[in-house]
């Protein structure tokens, strides 16, 4: 249930805010449903990933803190736009910006897509292109679920993220070093995403 799917297949900014996709992924998202917690014990894949120096171009929203309030307010025709960017490192993605990253009275969520560093190719008319520093993202996968189950997906894994505790292997959550950022939930190769960390220093190990 991919954003491209649901640009050819619904109408333009109705998709999201209404029907029971909604209802069901901001209750979740809030807590509720709490009928199948701990009922299945699931697998989550979680390595840690060098990110090199880069660039990055987004389109950012006005006050979207999700991916479904960000297509309320830019439309979702914005992930199609980032997939056909030439020379783009990965596949686009959807990301929590930190502060140090976000410009005055702009979403703290917004899209886009990662390019080499030297990247000059052609900037998008309502994007931006900004530079990323080297980091280290810890990236958590979950098991593959079905496209219609993609809210319980993530919901599960963002459980698993709330109560991680990187310390454990002489990592630290370092927000400021990039963006919180998540992969299309596909089914088949289960919701990703991936938070920045950096080495703990040894005295704070032992």
């Amino acid at each position: 249930m991919t954003p491209q799917y649901y640009c050819k297949n619904e109408p333009l900014l109705k998709l999201f805010i209404s029907g029971c996709i909604l209802e069901r992924y901001l209750m979740l998202q809030n807590g509720g449903n709490n009928m199948n917690q701990n009922t299945n014990t699931n697998t989550v894949f979680v390595q840690v990933v060098d990110r090199p120096a880069r660039r990055l171009i987004l389109k950012r929203g006005i006050k979207a803190t999700n991916y479904f309030e960000y297509c309320e307010e830019v439309g979702c025709d914005v992930w199609e736009t980032l997939s056909n960017i030439e020379g783009a490192i990965y596949e686009p993605i959807g990301m929590w910006m930190p502060e140090n990253l976000r410009k005055p009275e702009t979403s703290i969520y917004a899209q886009g897509v990662e390019v080499p560093h030297d990247y000059t190719g052609e900037i998008p008319e309502g994007f931006e292109l900004i530079d990323l520093s080297p980091c280290k993202m810890l990236v958590f996968q979950g098991q593959p679920f079905e496209d219609s189950k993609f809210g319980e997906a993530i919901h599960e894994l963002w459980e698993v993220m709330k109560s991680y505790k990187p310390e454990i292997h002489g990592f630290e959550w370092a927000d400021e070093d990039g963006p919180r950022f998540q992969l299309a939930p596909m089914g088949y190769r289960g919701y990703i995403e991936a938070r920045p960390v950096r080495w703990l220093n040894r005295k704070q190990i032992y």
